[in-house]
């Protein structure tokens, strides 16, 4: 299988995939044209990417393509609806960086309370001013709040535990006693978390029902003075509701990523308000950078790989739909021969079953298998006694 990898993914997961006797093309400048003239011309029937734009336009480039993984675990580069309705896969590397980017948010919180950066600013400058820089709050006893708990936000929510900090979180499917069980206080939106922080922390997926999710009437709900982390997407947060924040109420930002932030590893004369703001520090989207957690990304990239190679099944796979609730279960045991199975899918076509999801298990040494059909439509005993009727097919069961 040739796999094409077109970002910088350490070398752990593209060594992994070479010795599984995978062709691995690798070329991390890859983007726009040039990207989409890569597919067309190396056909691979995987795409690996990080921060790479992927548009649908690309995937027509390549009618080989199969499988696009991004090595990370936020995938809203990717234009996943498109590639849906080519038949492509989509999965991502959830998980694998939680604790860098963890380590990354209790660095920035630390320096938000410290200054650190202006201290050290001011110091090489020869600027000696302990006076205003000796002023610091201090971390224990505050309250850091984390608005989305998952890898990453427990992760985070395990260190301020270390800094002796009280917790208290949101996340659409934390309920009061899954947040007891993490010794954390349970709240019922993001802008209660907002309300009762001292440090709030922003973990969630850039989606449309995140976007600007950090509104005005989020920072409305912070206390005078907090501190506002975001180390998770850009779209999650109003930029123009943070400004008037950081100068109407005082707040205390600290961001891994800002709108429109260049795609390249270098870029001059980038500017956005927020970096000017004394008030905000930002950092150059490093919150997965560490060596430990690009190559965990990459091995989990590559494990992706092989076993879609292997099984056809696709790990932390972001874009196949559920079985609708009205889903029926027909178990079909068959004579393990040419065309049997093909019949039945004719019957099922017949009844106008839509075909949703479906398994053929082979029996050892028994020449007999067994089929199992989930399906959409009129589960009829018509068409059950139909296929029944067909040679070589053993039994037939069928569950509402």
């Amino acid at each position: 299988m040739t796999v094409l990898v077109a970002s910088n993914v350490a070398d752990a997961g593209l060594k992994a995939l070479r010795e599984a006797g995978h062709t691995v093309e690798k070329d991390a400048a890859l983007a726009g044209d040039a990207l989409a003239g890569a597919l067309a011309e190396k056909r691979p029937a995987v795409l690996v990417v990080r921060s790479t734009r992927v548009t649908g336009a690309m995937m027509d480039a390549d009618p080989s393509l199969e499988l696009i993984v991004r090595a990370g675990a936020g995938y809203d580069t990717i234009d996943v609806d498109g590639a849906s309705e080519r038949g492509i896969f989509v999965a991502n590397c959830p998980g694998q960086n939680a604790d860098a980017v963890a380590e990354l948010t209790m660095g920035l919180v630390v320096a938000l309370d410290r200054r650190l950066p202006d201290n050290v600013i001011d110091a090489r400058a020869g600027r000696w001013n302990k006076a205003a820089y000796a002023d610091a709050d201090g971390l224990k006893g505050k309250t850091f709040g984390i608005v989305g708990l998952g890898n990453i936000g427990e992760a985070v929510a395990e260190r301020a535990k270390g800094f002796e900090m009280d917790g208290v979180a949101w996340s659409r499917s934390l309920t009061k006693e899954g947040a007891a069980a993490r010794g954390l206080a349970h709240a019922d939106s993001p802008e209660a978390v907002a309300r009762f922080s001292d440090i709030v922390s922003v973990h969630v997926a850039s989606t449309p029902e995140t976007k600007h999710l950090a509104d005005r009437a989020f920072f409305e709900e912070m206390s005078d003075g907090a501190f506002f982390v975001n180390t998770s997407r850009a779209a999650v947060v109003d930029e123009d509701a943070l400004q008037w924040a950081l100068d109407e109420k005082h707040l205390r930002a600290a961001l891994d990523l800002v709108s429109d932030e260049p795609s390249e590893k270098e870029a001059s004369g980038f500017e956005h308000p927020l970096m000017q703001h004394p008030r905000c520090y930002v950092t150059h989207h490093i919150g997965a950078s560490t060596q430990q957690a690009q190559d965990a990304t990459a091995l989990e990239a590559a494990r992706v790989i092989e076993t879609f190679a292997e099984t056809g099944q696709v790990p932390n796979v972001v874009n196949l739909a559920a079985p609708s609730e009205g889903a029926h279960q027909l178990t079909v045991r068959h004579r393990d021969e040419v065309g049997v199975l093909a019949g039945v899918l004719d019957e099922a076509r017949k009844a106008g079953w839509n075909i949703q999801e479906m398994e053929n298990l082979i029996f050892a040494g028994a020449g007999a298998a067994v089929a199992h059909i989930r399906f959409d439509g009129d589960p009829s005993d018509e068409t059950v006694r139909d296929i029944e009727r067909h040679d070589d097919v053993l039994a037939v069961s069928l569950l509402p």
